[in-house]
């Protein structure tokens, strides 16, 4: 591991949260892929199927930073975990329903409740905040170390779930998710000596959302077209794999695309720029919104995999400096909340973006599906355009998350300047 890496695990305790939080993540590109494989082996119906994981997508947005807002007030431990028995007896409920042929309607019941599935990443990385706070350096570092993490996730998430589901038995993507979600948690909530200080609120700020925050705002707005990018790929990709004969390559495909992020956020750890952030950020969406454009013209399995590879190189470094937009326009206060509200936008953009991608690709077939990839590419450039200006303003009021751009090179006066 490069120097850089091996520096952030000097603090105590870094290794054994890291380690919880790659288990408890891999739900994270398991859960929706794991139902999406088990509805359409089960019944061949892939709109019924992208309607489900949306289903589990929009609640998981509408109650993660509700969560998340209790977890900044009360830590960790004491949220996460009844959160946690909800959403996968809410997952055991869903597989034990369609194995028995219960109604349509009960599945997204038990989807629905599977939302309040907590977001294991803004927990781990809201831990290493509280450790790296005043080194921007190795916070930049830790930050793209997260991102590798995810990347890794995705990788070997999809590959466990459409694996197990089509070469075992159907439900077995979902139950193994839920298993893992269950295991990460536990070994993260008992690890007290990292786990940040709850920040309890008086009556004037309980209900005060972070995302009042007019960068953080733009940034949710962004993520949710950019969220609908990862959807609409991940329903196109397993219907153009069936469509060639091969279903089961469907999940190394979309390994082979996380790994370009996993490779481009392992470089761009190791860098330390300068210039704005807010300015990387945009031309970052820009490139993602360019290198969808390839993927309409893929008319076979190896020309998709090379164009999601090249893909994939954008994904990383956007993600891991809207980290250090979020620490420059949210409280501290309020950072986990903040960093859910990204993976809200996510979410919200998958579960539309999956589902668009699954009336389409009934229609007209798995390739098209890609048209709503790049048209959601062209959507996240435009509101990145749109609102670069209010995040280049300083955050006003309570006192940010940290001291200033992670990653950037600038004096810690200019800094403080910027988003005091």
């Amino acid at each position: 591991m490069p120097s850089p890496y091996r520096a952030i695990f000097a603090a105590p305790g870094t290794r054994g949260f890291s380690a919880a939080g790659l288990i408890g993540r891999l739900p994270i590109s398991m859960v929706g892929v794991g139902i999406l494989t088990m509805i359409s082996e089960m019944t061949g119906r892939y709109a019924m199927a992208s309607a489900l994981t949306g289903t589990l997508a929009l609640a998981a947005a509408f109650i993660g930073p509700l969560v998340s807002r209790l977890v900044d007030q009360y830590g960790q431990r004491r949220v996460l975990r009844p959160a946690t028995l909800i959403s996968t007896a809410a997952v055991t409920g869903l597989v034990l329903a369609a194995a028995n042929g219960l109604p349509d309607w009960t599945l997204f019941v038990f989807a629905a409740v599977a939302g309040c599935v907590p977001s294991v990443g803004s927990m781990v990385r809201a831990r290493w905040t509280e450790l790296y706070r005043h080194s921007p350096r190795e916070l930049h570092t830790a930050y793209s170390f997260e991102s590798v993490i995810d990347e890794v996730c995705f990788i070997f998430g999809p590959i466990l779930a459409i694996g197990l589901s089509t070469t075992w038995f159907p439900e077995a993507g979902p139950v193994i998710a839920a298993g893992c979600l269950l295991v990460g948690v536990w070994l993260l909530t008992a690890q007290r000596s990292t786990e940040p200080a709850p920040h309890p609120r008086g009556p004037d700020t309980a209900r005060s959302s972070a995302l009042r925050s007019p960068g953080l705002q733009v940034l949710t707005a962004t993520f949710v077209a950019t969220g609908a990018i990862f959807g609409s790929i991940d329903v196109s990709t397993l219907a153009f794999a069936e469509e060639q004969g091969s279903k089961s390559s469907a999940s190394f495909i979309l390994a082979i695309w996380a790994a370009g992020s996993c490779i481009a956020g392992i470089v761009f750890g190791l860098l330390h720029l300068k210039g704005k952030a807010e300015r990387r950020w945009v031309l970052g969406i820009c490139a993602m919104a360019v290198s969808m454009i390839p993927l309409l013209l893929a008319g076979n399995l190896p020309f998709l995999a090379v164009a999601l590879f090249v893909s994939g190189l954008a994904i990383a470094p956007t993600m891991i400096t809207t980290m250090a937009l979020i620490e420059a326009h949210v409280p501290r206060a309020k950072l986990t909340e903040g960093m859910t509200w990204i993976s809200t936008g996510l979410a919200v953009g998958v579960a539309v973006g999956s589902s668009v991608t699954g009336l389409v690709i009934d229609a007209a077939g798995a390739q098209r599906g890609y048209v709503v990839s790049v048209s959601s590419g062209v959507a996240a450039a435009a509101v990145a355009f749109a609102g670069y200006r209010r995040l280049t303003r300083p955050a006003q009021g309570e006192e940010p998350a940290s001291d200033g751009d992670v990653g950037d090179s600038s004096s810690s006066e200019e800094r403080t300047g910027r988003v005091a």
